[in-house]
């Protein structure tokens, strides 16, 4: 124990040095949280005798999410070609124009949020990529507030990036 410290340090390095061996793998802390839930075998839970147990109505998914998209996808159509062809900036169309486009685009995320990172199997990180969506939609929106009340609104912007 006393012979390390006695020889020089040109040979050994100390144990406390701060040198990292080159290691391609992180060294993240490791948390139980994190992990992967496996699935059952087949994708399926219980056995056959059991009851099917049907999902709980909620408006919000399913064919109605499916029919929010599609209503809004239809709403902007006029939105968008509305204020080039009036040559008339109308604020009420624009922030609709603005608001429409956000959920339209919220809606799409989200799909894919689902889709990809599904709930059962991601747990925490499905709930974090929503948390992040909806920080992003709140972000947007303020966006918004700030192009419609401090500027002309987006139409303006528009046409002012496309003759410049």
């Amino acid at each position: 124990m006393f012979a390390r410290l006695v020889r020089p340090s040109v040979i050994s390095q100390p144990s406390w040095s701060c040198t990292r061996n080159l290691s391609l793998r992180p060294r993240l802390p490791k948390l139980p949280s994190f992990k992967l839930t496996p699935d059952p075998p087949g994708n399926i839970i219980g056995t056959v005798n059991d009851a099917h147990v049907p999902p709980k109505f909620d408006i919000s998914h399913g064919s109605y999410h499916w029919m929010y998209e599609r209503i809004i996808t239809v709403g902007m159509a006029p939105l968008v070609v509305f204020p080039f062809v009036a040559g008339v900036d109308y604020p009420l169309i624009d922030a609709g124009l603005c608001t429409l486009v956000l959920l339209h685009s919220r809606y799409g995320l989200q799909s894919c949020i689902i889709d990809y990172i599904p709930l059962r199997k991601f747990g925490f990180w499905h709930k974090l990529a929503m948390f992040l969506l909806n920080i992003g939609s709140f972000v947007s929106l303020y966006g918004i507030y700030i192009i419609e009340t401090e500027n002309n609104g987006l139409a303006d912007l528009i046409s002012k990036l496309w003759h410049t």
